[in-house]
């Protein structure tokens, strides 16, 4: 049957498909545009299926937080390429997923992929499946944090769009609080004192220095203050506290929070693809094979 140009623009603008796949859809469904937008759906939720076992490293930090700065969201959404995370679409999404998230009690992936989205415009599972029809790479919403403070501020930090850090201030103001989560995206601590270092680690660590410092023979007091003083200085390596501040190294965070009358309960700091083992491929050899020529 003929199917307009007019026509196959409006499915266009509705879909965001391409031209020949919007024709095919509309020749399918008989010219009803309703009936071609349901066709176009089911092929996209088909060629998410398809695509979900792809790795997708790349992508974007979004981070949203209330006018009071008492709640605040930072989220990882991973492509598979760096093109398609500054894709507009793809950053229209991410920042719809951040602002539902913002105003949501979801806890667990499961509990966000089900939220509807903000902008109306469905879940975010099925505006995800159908993004990834339209730009055609795997995405993936990852992991957020979500949090929310009764008696201090959630302050936040963006570096670019590869790096967001909440923390949870009590005293001091949202200025400080952006310094410290700023000092976190840099410095990468892993918990804020030494509370949060598990025994495990503790005793791991200790067994490696007591190895070492039994090499220099000399005598047990002597080795175990060597020791003492070697889990002291990786305390301060990994503690939130007790690292060196970024903008002043020669005062500790600890000791900053402490002239400012603040202390830290928490933070988060997600960075884009950490952890996700990406595949290294030859391009060169890619080509070739599409070619037909391996």
């Amino acid at each position: 049957m003929n199917i307009s140009a007019a026509l196959v623009k409006d499915l266009r603008e509705r879909t965001g498909s391409g031209m020949m796949e919007c024709k095919k859809a509309l020749v399918e469904a008989g010219g009803d545009i309703e009936a071609a937008v349901e066709i176009m759906r089911k092929s996209g939720l088909a060629k998410a299926d398809k695509k979900s076992s792809r790795t997708a490293a790349e992508g974007r930090i979004s981070v949203k937080t209330s006018a009071d700065s008492k709640i605040a969201v930072v989220l990882e959404i991973n492509c598979e390429t760096d093109f398609v995370a500054k894709n507009d679409d793809f950053i229209a999404f991410a920042d719809a997923v951040a602002e539902s998230l913002l105003v949501s009690d979801a806890v667990t992936l499961d509990d966000a992929l089900a939220l509807s989205l903000v902008d109306g415009n469905g879940s975010i599972e099925e505006r995800r499946r159908e993004l990834i029809a339209k730009l055609g790479e795997n995405i993936n919403v990852r992991r957020f944090e979500r949090y929310e403070s009764s008696n201090g501020l959630i302050a936040s930090y963006l570096h670019g769009t590869r790096i967001g850090v909440l923390v949870e201030i009590i005293g001091g103001d949202i200025a400080l609080g952006r310094d410290i989560a700023m000092h976190v995206a840099a410095s990468k601590p892993v918990c804020v004192d030494e509370s949060g270092v598990s025994a495990e680690l503790i005793a791991k660590e200790k067994d490696i220095y007591s190895a070492q410092a039994a090499e220099s023979g000399k005598p047990a007091d002597i080795i175990e203050k060597m020791v003492g003083g070697r889990i002291k200085k990786f305390f301060g390596e990994i503690t939130l506290l007790g690292q060196p501040f970024v903008k002043d190294p020669d005062q500790t965070v600890g000791a900053l929070l402490k002239a400012k009358g603040a202390s830290v309960l928490c933070f988060s700091r997600l960075e884009v693809g950490e952890g996700i083992e990406k595949e290294v491929s030859d391009f060169a050899e890619e080509v070739m094979s599409q070619a037909g020529l391996r």
